[in-house]
């Protein structure tokens, strides 16, 4: 039952940073984008590419997550939960407070849930 909610928990992150992936490269400048990261339009404008760059970062670790999953390889939940940890911890420090909570507490929690499952 552990390792079922383990998994779980790590397909909501998975899942939560394929969404990131799609408003930092396809909606940033979009009212979605907008809306979500808080920022005008001519910020949006200007940060288009890097938002891009930084999507195809989310995209990478989602898929790590995914593929840990799909080969039940828990070192690789492990390695990439840890990375979505760090991200959302910088994220939180240095960005928004927000990111704390929406990043870096899931990813703990699921941390916590695949060490415990073993």
């Amino acid at each position: 039952m552990l390792k079922l909610l383990a998994q779980i928990a790590v397909l909501v992150i998975a899942i939560e940073h394929v969404y990131i992936l799609v408003l930092e490269m396809f909606l940033w400048n979009k009212p979605a984008g907008l809306k979500a990261f808080g920022q005008s339009q001519q910020m949006a404008d200007a940060t288009k590419v890097l938002a891009a760059n930084q999507g195809l970062y989310n995209g990478f670790l989602a898929a790590g997550l995914l593929w840990g999953l799909a080969t039940d390889n828990r070192e690789f939940m492990l390695f990439f939960l840890v990375c979505v940890l760090v991200a959302g911890i910088y994220g939180g420090l240095t960005s928004a407070r927000k990111i704390l909570f929406i990043q870096a507490l899931p990813a703990a929690v699921a941390l916590a849930l695949v060490l415990a499952a073993g």
